[in-house]
């Protein structure tokens, strides 16, 4: 498995919650109660399948020509949403950035308000 320091990077994000989703068999990760990233687990080994994070269309659209591993959101929306294959080849630093991305784009859909009581509160 690729990846494995993913969960704890995720976590230490400010304000971020994490829930399982039976019917998927996925990990979210969330924001304010809104998935920035996802962990899809592959239904027959159990194995990590894909990351998918969401990112600005024409960026998506740039990081799926520069790696194979990266595809369009896989059961999301193709256009905001890309796949990262958790046993590909994708650099770690590349996919911190895409997770780091993908976080700003769903903490700034939030009024500044709402960003600064999140990222004011503390995790339990």
């Amino acid at each position: 498995m690729n990846y494995p320091w993913l969960d704890n990077y995720l976590m230490n994000k400010k304000a971020v919650s994490k829930d399982f989703k039976v019917e998927w068999n996925w990990d979210r990760y969330m924001i304010g109660g809104k998935m920035f990233a996802a962990v899809c687990y592959d239904d027959a080994t159990g194995k990590r399948k894909f990351i998918t994070v969401k990112l600005e269309p024409l960026e998506g659209e740039f990081m799926r020509r520069q790696y194979d591993d990266i595809i369009p959101g896989y059961y999301m929306n193709k256009i905001h949403w890309n796949s990262i294959s958790a046993d590909g080849t994708v650099p770690d630093d590349t996919v911190r950035e895409m997770l780091d991305k993908s976080y700003e784009l769903i903490l700034k859909s939030f009024s500044q308000k709402k960003q600064a009581e999140l990222l004011s509160e503390n995790k339990m």
